[in-house]
């Protein structure tokens, strides 16, 4: 299936994403500027420090976690290409809506264990997969049926069977992967079902 070149007038998002990425691994990793353990999440010091919650998307461990969270942003602009995105805000706006999305998620499944299980979670996370896995959940599920409308504003997506068989296997091996020591796996799946929520409104 050809591509309409029109969709590229909307690359400017993907290129802002990853240039942000980039300029913040450069800032903190390689030349130590900021200390990036300043911008973690961290959920003991959220209430005195709430900016972390978007701060903790932008700083990775190591190259090798910024270069997947990177293509990452390459995977998900092709899937949207194939789904003939419509909108020169749409990328930007759900990273934005889904990062707080995602912390609420975690929020409350935070004051469960408290409250039930007395347990009180003590870790820091950091990195733009989770963002990442809520756009894989959302575009699998707009691969089966489509999506015309984000929060009132048109995007244009359809359904698509090659996007569909595709995503299911990244979405698929991502699970996989999310029970690798080091990785969150709480990170991966409540942003995809923060991914999933955000198709439904």
């Amino acid at each position: 299936m050809p591509f309409n070149n029109s969709i590229y007038k909307y690359d400017w998002q993907f290129f802002i994403s990853g240039f942000f990425l980039i300029s913040v691994f450069i800032f903190t990793d390689l030349i130590g500027v900021f200390d990036k353990e300043i911008f973690y999440f961290v959920p003991r010091l959220i209430s005195d420090q709430p900016y972390r919650i978007f701060t903790s998307i932008l700083v990775h461990a190591d190259l090798n976690h910024l270069l997947s969270n990177l293509g990452g942003i390459i995977i998900t602009r092709y899937f949207l290409m194939r789904l003939g995105m419509e909108s020169r805000f749409f990328y930007l706006k759900f990273i934005l809506i889904c990062t707080c999305l995602n912390f609420f998620i975690i929020w409350v499944y935070e004051k469960i264990l408290s409250y039930f299980f007395n347990i009180y979670p003590n870790y820091a996370t950091l990195g733009f997969s989770g963002i990442i896995y809520a756009l894989f959940g959302f575009l699998l599920l707009t691969s089966f049926y489509g999506k015309s409308y984000f929060l009132g504003k048109k995007i244009g997506l359809k359904s698509n069977y090659e996007v569909q068989k595709m995503s299911r296997t990244i979405c698929f091996i991502g699970l996989i992967f999310s029970f690798i020591p080091g990785v969150s796996l709480l990170g991966h799946i409540s942003g995809f079902v923060a991914g999933c929520f955000l198709f439904l409104i």
